[in-house]
This record gives C-alpha cells, structure tokens and sequence, in this order.
C-alpha cells in the first residue's frame, strides 16, 4: 500500500491508503474523496478526475500521453500542475503523493 494525500480545494484533507497497481482515481473513488468525479470511470474520456501535483514529483509520473493533453485542455481551472488521476498508477514510488483538487470538481 502506498499513502496518498487528497486535499480538497478549501482544505479538507483525505490520507489514504492505496492499493498499489491501480490508478490514483481509483484509489481516491475507493476511499470516499469527495473531490474526484471520475465521470467516465478511468477511460481518459472526460477531465472529472483532475488534479494538482507538484512539480517535484514530475520525474515519479508518466509523461501527459497526446489523449491526456486533450483531455486537460477541456477541463475547467487546468494549470501547469493539472493531471488526469486516471492516467498515473499507485506504486511505492508515489508514497507521500499530494494530490490538490479543484473547487469545480464539488
């Protein structure tokens, strides 16, 4: 299991545990964060699972795939530290991942 870290955008904090192998979204619908949507349940088909990832853990995460930056370029408040949580699996090298959430996502 690897500790994620889920922070809602006015500041609600949710410490998971999560099962490596599967996707951050996963992890965060398989604990109750309320900031994730996940619409079209981890098909890179929509933008409802985005989140902020620092930029220190850019080397730890796969490149935006082409399908990725489609997808972010339709989501509502997308910055340089978006992501799509569908998109990065849930390994030992992700332990202590903090992941910020949009307010549009509530």
């Amino acid at each position: 299991m690897t500790k994620l870290t889920f922070i809602e955008h006015d500041g609600k904090t949710y410490e998971v545990d999560a099962k490596d192998g599967l996707s951050v979204m996963q992890a965060a619908m398989d604990n109750g964060v309320r900031g994730i949507l996940a619409d079209c349940g981890g098909a890179c088909s929509c933008a409802t699972c985005q989140g902020y990832i620092d930029h220190e853990w850019d080397a730890k995460l796969p490149p935006v795939s082409e399908i990725e930056e489609v997808m972010l370029d339709c989501a509502v408040e997308r910055t340089d530290q978006s992501r799509l949580t569908c998109q990065i699996t849930v390994s030992p090298a992700l332990e202590g991942l903090v992941i910020r959430l949009p307010a549009s996502q509530l």
